[in-house]
């Protein structure tokens, strides 16, 4: 079952980014996600029965791109603002803070919702612990402050 539904979620995916919706491109693309979704599909389903779990996850998921969708556009304005700002108040520091998260899938959703914000990378994640490299304080303080780690808690299931 997790085989298809990753197959499924895959293809839809590639037919939604590729826009081609022809007979050959089509077959590559059904080629191009079985070969995918063999070597990956454990990934998104651990060794576990397919749940009503995984629809929940899924659904709240879906709720948390517009929040992170939104945030991305935040970060962007007070990064141009730091960068068109003349005495450019850039105060780049190195954070370090534990997380509640455990799952795989949560740590890696967290640790991309970060590097997808502006102004924020993630460095590194060593036994829970997070490594963020941040452009300023504002950042830093906004990220302390929990906010996405407690909405990835919740997609999975980890509040």
């Amino acid at each position: 079952m997790r085989y298809i539904i990753t197959f499924l979620l895959l293809f839809l995916n590639w037919v939604i980014w590729s826009g081609m919706l022809d007979a050959f491109h089509l077959s590559l693309g059904v080629i191009s996600c079985i070969l995918v979704t063999y070597m990956t599909h454990d990934i998104l389903f651990k060794r576990e029965k397919f749940s009503s779990k995984h629809i929940v996850e899924v659904i709240r998921f879906i709720k948390y791109i517009p929040w992170l969708l939104y945030q991305i556009f935040l970060s962007n304005i007070h990064v141009a603002s730091l960068v068109l700002n003349p005495k450019m108040p850039i105060k780049p520091e190195l954070i370090r803070f534990k997380t509640k998260l455990k799952k795989d899938i949560s740590l890696t959703t967290f640790a991309n919702s970060i590097t997808l914000t502006p102004g924020t990378i993630t460095a590194d994640i060593i036994e829970g612990e997070f490594y963020v490299h941040a452009l300023s304080k504002k950042v830093a303080d906004d990220l302390l402050a929990g906010e996405m780690e407690n909405r990835v808690a919740h997609i999975f299931m980890e509040d």
